[in-house]
């Protein structure tokens, strides 16, 4: 049985880009990376995991759900990376009262000089990076308005289809302190993200130099270094990384073993999880891990790569049952304990 490919490849009409020679690509963004640090350093301090998760799904060309307390910098980060890429940067704010038009578009009566005639008028989505604020804010009707845009790269309005430009990507957040008056995101569209990113508060260190450094002058401006169709290729040269079929197979190993009453489920699967990951988390492990090694400067995907990914790509796609909950475990202490019981295949 053959499964869809979690990212349809960039490499198609819509994202045409420039021949390079992959050498030459592959030095771009390896020597890229320690500029794009330097340039977010100017406004972010510290979270180094949070901006390496970002960007390696911006390079695999997936989605983050990012989970976090308000006034985390999570806007100015997204807008920062935007910058940096010269992309176009929209944020939707998410509330009860949106509407899955008013993230779309929608059709409108104009006077041409002909006559009148209905025009489309696009909305927000239209653009590289969306930062979708407070996602589950809003019912799952207008949350459902972003699936189409996250899977097929396409808007349809009135029966007509209109393509998004690549690259495409979105940051949604979501706030885990107020759970009145929200409507927590299916499993379907969860599946989607590629990470769920966890941003937590700062050091006590890194948090001073916050303070002093917004309560003095302006930052220094960010400067652009790569433009969208760098992005484009940056993401065609992650899925030609080699990885070795015994690594493919211990992705495709842990996903399986978080599914409860399965074959290969460890017993405290069964005892505390009610749904585990599908075929779409080893996926992301093995795209995202191809990212990894990119951005690192190295040839091939490792073991260690696929364990340092398991966090992201799990954590929202296995769901603790009610046994779990009164146990006061967490799903960080569920996918550290598979990763040790899960032995890597021999070669």
């Amino acid at each position: 049985m053959s499964f869809p490919s979690p990212v349809e490849n960039p490499a198609g009409p819509a994202a045409a880009t420039p021949a390079l020679n992959e050498r030459e690509v592959f030095e771009r963004l390896t020597g890229g990376r320690r500029q794009i640090e330097a340039e977010l350093g100017k406004v972010i301090v510290g979270q180094r995991e949070v901006i390496d998760q970002i960007l390696t799904a911006l390079f695999a060309g997936g989605h983050c759900l990012i989970t976090g307390a308000p006034g985390l910098a999570k806007t100015l980060l997204v807008k920062s990376i935007a910058r940096i890429f010269h992309l176009q940067f929209q944020r939707i704010q998410f509330t009860p009262d949106l509407m899955p038009a008013d993230i779309t578009g929608t059709e409108i009566l104009q006077d041409t000089g002909q006559g009148r005639q209905l025009t489309f008028v696009k909305g927000p989505v239209f653009a590289n990076i969306i930062l979708a604020d407070e996602i589950n804010r809003t019912p799952p009707k207008t949350q459902a308005a972003l699936l189409e845009a996250m899977q097929e790269y396409q808007v349809t309005a009135a029966g007509h289809r209109h393509l998004l430009e690549r690259p495409f990507f979105v940051l949604a957040t979501q706030n885990p302190i107020e759970m009145e008056g929200t409507y927590p995101l299916p499993e379907a569209q969860l599946d989607r993200f590629m990470f769920n990113v966890v941003m937590d508060y700062l050091p006590e260190d890194d948090e001073v130099d916050v303070v002093k450094r917004t309560t003095a002058g302006a930052p220094a401006p960010i400067q652009r270094l790569f433009t969208g169709e760098d992005v484009l290729q940056f993401q065609e040269l992650v899925r030609g990384v080699p990885i070795a079929d015994e690594v493919v197979r211990y992705a495709v190993q842990i996903a399986a073993a978080s599914r409860p009453h399965q074959g290969a489920a460890p017993d405290f699967i069964n005892q505390w999880i009610s749904w585990g990951a599908g075929t779409r988390a080893a996926q992301f492990l093995v795209l995202g891990a191809k990212a990894r090694v990119l951005l690192k400067g190295g040839a091939h995907v490792s073991l260690d790569d696929i364990r340092s990914l398991a966090a992201p790509v799990l954590r929202h796609r296995m769901l603790l049952n009610y046994r779990a909950e009164a146990d006061g475990v967490r799903v960080e202490d569920v996918i550290r304990r598979l990763l040790e019981t899960v032995k890597p295949p021999l070669p």
